[in-house]
């Protein structure tokens, strides 16, 4: 009832102004990542199917772009599609796969992609999605490899232990094959076989996660070595530019000692 009433009053509007002119005088993160959690809790708090939750919520990835855009934030990675998501019921994937191939489809008509220079990477075993939605997201990719004003990675299929294995395989064959000195493996040469590899600033500045879950749940385990996280009491089809700002400000406020 509060929320409702300060909204009708445009006192949302205000405060969200005066916290944005605020966050933009402080140091600006320059990758963010969002775990994008609690759509299903929210469908259910609704009364709504659980795949109607994640309708929702990919309308706020909408405007999370403009919100990120306006604010300056170079590269955002989003964790969309867990490969533990991949075991849900089989209907409620299906759903999802559906809301991913009308997702990419958008993003290669959109305007602001092309005028804002985004570059968008699929991060993740994609081998697991369905192949019409591999090919869409290679086509979208390579569409988007030449911007780099910009960028945004959508963790798809992904999990961090898997990429870590993934990596793990890769110098296993080069060593195999004698390119590689096992003597010679260290942070640079795993950190060039990850997901990651071609993604400047892939270590995240900020990690935020929706829903009040207070757990990072398999996410770019190895870039977050130093990133700062914030957890944020709202499920994902709730989430606000507030909520950003207000993440944000919490980030500015920290001292990063980067293990010093």
């Amino acid at each position: 009832m509060l929320r409702t009433v300060l909204r009708l009053i445009g006192a949302y509007w205000i405060y969200e102004k005066w916290l944005t002119e605020q966050v933009k005088k402080g140091e600006m993160p320059r990758h963010v990542s969002l775990i994008l959690d609690g759509n299903r809790r929210w469908a259910t708090r609704h009364k709504l199917q659980s795949w109607e939750g994640h309708q929702y919520g990919s309308k706020v990835v909408d405007d999370l772009l403009d919100w990120c855009l306006d604010l300056g934030i170079e590269t955002m990675t989003l964790y969309a599609l867990s490969t533990e998501n991949l075991k849900r019921d089989p209907e409620e994937v299906r759903h999802i796969m559906d809301l991913l191939r009308k997702k990419v489809a958008d993003a290669r008509q959109d305007r602001r992609i092309r005028d804002d220079q985004v570059r968008i990477t699929a991060l993740g075993r994609i081998d697991l999605l369905p192949p019409d939605l591999r090919d869409e997201l290679a086509k979208l990719e390579g569409e988007t490899s030449g911007y780099n004003r910009h960028f945004l990675n959508l963790a798809i299929a992904y999990g961090g232990r898997a990429e870590i294995v993934d990596a793990v395989r890769k110098i296993s064959e080069k060593a195999v094959e004698g390119d590689v000195n096992p003597k010679d493996i260290d942070e640079e040469l795993v950190e060039a076989n990850l997901y990651t590899a071609k993604i400047p600033d892939s270590d995240p500045d900020l990690i935020i996660r929706t829903s009040g879950e207070e757990r990072i749940s398999n996410f770019l385990l190895w870039q977050s070595a130093y990133s700062e996280f914030v957890f944020l009491d709202v499920y994902w089809p709730a989430f606000r530019k507030i909520d950003l700002l207000r993440a944000i400000r919490t980030y500015q406020d920290r001292s990063r000692r980067m293990g010093l």
